[in-house]
């Protein structure tokens, strides 16, 4: 984990009056569907505090296949013509137990639109966003667009340019913000997210 100083906030500001808003370009939130709404759901309770991973079986769908540190897990939901997954991780900051974030990547039932929803701890400071690094790049942040008693979620569309930089990326560093003057880093694996990607369906 990184604390990320008022310095790397400013700049992050920066970005976003160009425009650049974690590729993301501007914030987006997504259609949803009946297993992206499960997903949603129930990863959450595993942002709780003192809730380090996701569960190992069930509750997510069934575990398809495993990249790195991603999972792949499907369902057919009721009434649905066929299997849709999510790609997930889920990564504590090691000296704060009760900080830990759940990634989620899925695509809409259409096919159309690419999601990436990131779940962090309660108690965080909302209006500072979410900041995102890969490897040294500042990506830029996004807004958190609702939260549940488990934990507070930032939504967004992936662009092209973003997938490409998930992909070739080494680390992603997300950065929650706990006081306007200090953030929070938590680093995130990126290996495998690129096969894994490419599995959903």
């Amino acid at each position: 984990m990184a604390i990320i100083q008022q310095s790397v906030r400013t700049k992050f500001g920066r970005l976003a009056a160009a425009g650049a808003i974690l590729a993301i370009g501007a914030l987006a939130v997504a259609p949803r569907t009946s297993f992206a709404d499960e997903i949603y759901a129930q990863a959450t309770t595993t942002a709780s505090p003192g809730a380090p991973a996701a569960p190992e079986g069930g509750g997510l769908g069934q575990v398809k296949g495993k990249f790195g540190d991603w999972e792949l897990r499907c369902e057919t939901p009721p009434g649905a013509s066929k299997e849709q997954c999510a790609l997930l991780q889920s990564v504590a900051a090691d000296d704060r137990p009760n900080i830990n974030l759940v990634v989620i990547t899925l695509k809409t039932s259409d096919g159309k639109s690419r999601l990436l929803r990131i779940i962090a701890p309660l108690g965080i400071l909302l209006p500072n966003g979410l900041g995102l690094k890969i490897d040294e790049t500042d990506i830029g942040r996004a807004g958190f667009v609702r939260c549940l008693p488990t934990g507070c979620v930032a939504e967004v569309i992936m662009d092209d340019k973003l997938l490409d930089e998930l992909r070739n990326g080494k680390t992603a560093t997300f950065i929650i913000y706990q006081t306007p003057e200090e953030g929070i880093g938590i680093p995130m694996a990126l290996a495998g997210f690129g096969q894994g990607f490419d599995a959903l369906r």
